[in-house]
């Protein structure tokens, strides 16, 4: 199985960074919005579905009570995990929906941080001192990707949906949805090695606890508009196609905490803001923000990218070009004259 630890890695890479960017997409998308619990819930379905038929297939089990007693066994130990990935998902749509998709992706590596922390606590796993100050320079980067977005006065001038209100909603929704994955994963880190259950038992196990905690909070948040609208209102096929993807990853994930551990889970998807962020890049020029204005904001005011990618000197230098109130003032007057 040593084959299919990277590839699983590899393939979570991919997801992640295709996963963040669509749902970005989607939610920026005219028209009706659909309701974001109502997709949460459709990809806990499709994920138990899944993982139904694989051990169908896999047991040949033609009596479904032999299958109902393999789900059930031990099932109330995955009710904690699948209540806090529940509340993680809608996090992560709060939290897309307020912030940029490479400064959400480079925030989210927090989650790096307290899986580590929570395997010493939980697993009782020895961290390197180079890997504690690996974390801690993980933890000082965030900060800075942060200052930078939150203080650059051009990206306040060219995005002014993106205030400061929105900006705070989208960076606690993160905050938390980082405690709360570094708990989960590590939990089911530790129930998944520890027994002989399959990782697809696992899963069912956990979508079933899922997509009721989803329905609880589909009727909570969203029941009178649900009742009112129905359930798969505002879908497209785009939609759908982020829901698809959303129950991929879960199971990826599953068998990448199978197969590696929670710290290479996050190593991996800690390589997707790369991608996410050259992707971004494109998406943006051809398909978000076609404007000129929206160019200039690309090229000069990516924050997470310039703290994230680019020494501290570079980042100091740059960030005293973005403040200066007379090249601010040359952007703007340059770009009003090109859509002229």
């Amino acid at each position: 199985m040593f084959w299919l630890k990277y590839i699983s890695l590899a393939v979570l890479v991919v997801q992640n960074a295709s996963l963040i960017l669509s749902i970005r997409y989607v939610r920026t998308l005219p028209g009706d919005r659909f309701f974001t619990t109502s997709a949460v819930v459709m990809a806990e379905v499709l994920k138990v579905l899944t993982c139904l038929l694989i051990i169908l297939l896999q047991r040949k089990c033609k009596c479904p009570f032999m299958l109902l007693n393999t789900v059930l066994k031990d099932t109330l130990k995955m009710s904690v995990p699948s209540l806090i990935y529940t509340l993680q998902n809608n996090l992560q749509y709060v939290a897309i929906s307020n912030l940029p998709a490479a400064s959400f992706q480079v925030t989210y590596q927090l989650k790096i941080l307290t899986t580590a922390l929570f395997s010493v606590l939980m697993l009782r796993k020895s961290l390197s001192r180079v890997q504690w100050v690996s974390l801690l320079l993980l933890f000082a980067g965030v900060a800075i990707v942060q200052v930078c977005s939150f203080s650059c006065p051009l990206t306040c001038l060219l995005s002014p949906h993106l205030s400061p209100a929105n900006y705070m909603v989208g960076l606690v929704a993160v905050v938390i949805s980082c405690l709360s994955s570094g708990f989960a994963g590590v939990y089911f880190e530790k129930i998944l090695k520890g027994s002989s259950a399959s990782v697809w038992v696992r899963n069912v196990q956990l979508g079933i606890f899922g997509t009721a905690l989803g329905m609880l909070g589909l009727w909570w948040n969203d029941g009178a508009a649900v009742a009112e609208h129905g359930f798969l209102f505002g879908y497209t096929n785009m939609v759908w196609c982020v829901i698809f993807n959303q129950a991929f990853g879960g199971l990826l994930v599953a068998v990448v905490v199978k197969y590696a551990d929670n710290i290479l889970k996050g190593f991996a998807t800690s390589f997707s803001i790369i991608v996410s962020t050259v992707l971004s890049i494109y998406l943006r020029l051809f398909v978000f923000l076609p404007s000129k204005l929206s160019y200039v904001q690309l090229r000069l005011c990516p924050p997470s990218q310039i703290c994230l990618l680019s020494t501290p000197p570079v980042i100091e230098r740059r960030t005293e070009e973005l403040t200066s109130s007379s090249a601010l003032k040359h952007l703007v007057m340059s770009c009003r004259r090109e859509q002229r």
